[in-house]
């Protein structure tokens, strides 16, 4: 299935790349990854960036709210994914949790705001080589776990993992009803992305477009993440973990399409 998967993208690979033009308005055909996403929570760290300077991929830099950076812990259900059109047997619906900081790049008069994994969890090995023989993000395989709780009132969502070093659970509940985020607000900074960037390993970076519908998100009215992460995301970042969160939200269900990458 994996050599399936990589010599398929491959031909892919060897056509005629699109239009900036026509990406902006294809259909999912053209995608190399088609997947829907589900509850996906988001809790937000504000954080030194300095912290952050070792890991922002060449050719991007790091994109800052009113002067301030931010790292998010991000968890959801991945589901119906389909690679060049074709399901992936036994590799359709599984959760994800993935550590993010947030880049942008300037192309022309365009500013690209994307973000770029720190570590990123899924249970299947066949989905974390797609992620780093393909875009060499830093997936690494982990059990995961997930429990939603709707009712009348509210709306709670839980992802979990747990390794051998390692181990991790995010939590948030919601109330109301979900809003597009405010102009300007911390919520739009964190959502509004579109594009991915992956550090390559002999010093480039892949720039990869991610295409969704605006996004409609809860505010979080408690939310909280409880772990030992120190192996996996080193004792800076974890330490940052456990301090306050800066915020936390919910996004309500979204398809995604995820294009073949180019080298800057």
């Amino acid at each position: 299935m994996k050599l399936l998967l990589i010599t398929r993208y491959s031909e892919w690979c060897s056509t005629e790349l699109m239009s900036q033009g026509d990406a902006q308005t294809a259909s999912s055909r053209h995608a190399f990854l088609t997947a829907k996403w589900r509850d996906v929570l988001m809790l937000n760290y504000e954080v030194d960036p300095a912290l952050l300077s070792g890991l922002v991929p060449s050719g991007t830099e790091l994109d800052l709210w009113q002067g301030r950076s931010f790292i998010s812990l991000v968890g959801f259900r991945f589901l119906d994914m389909k690679v060049l059109g074709v399901p992936v047997l036994f590799h359709r619906d599984f959760d994800e949790i993935n550590l993010r900081l947030y880049v942008r790049r300037h192309e022309g008069n365009e500013v690209k705001r994307g973000v770029a994994f720190i570590r990123e969890i899924v249970p299947r090995r066949a989905v974390a080589t797609i992620a780093r023989v393909l875009y060499r993000e830093r997936c690494v395989t982990r059990p995961t776990s997930h429990r939603l709780d709707v009712n009348k009132c509210s709306r709670e969502a839980h992802y979990s993992w747990a390794g051998r070093h390692d181990r991790g659970q995010l939590s948030i509940t919601v109330r109301g009803d979900p809003e597009f985020p405010a102009e300007g607000s911390l919520e739009q900074f964190i959502v509004e992305r579109y594009w991915g960037y992956s550090a390559q390993r002999d010093g480039g970076c892949l720039e990869y477009r991610v295409h969704h519908p605006p996004w409609r998100v809860w505010p979080a009215h408690e939310a909280r993440f409880e772990g030992e992460v120190v192996e996996l995301y080193g004792p800076e970042l974890a330490e940052v973990l456990r301090r306050e969160l800066a915020s936390a939200l919910l996004v309500e269900r979204s398809a995604i399409a995820v294009f073949r990458g180019k080298r800057l």
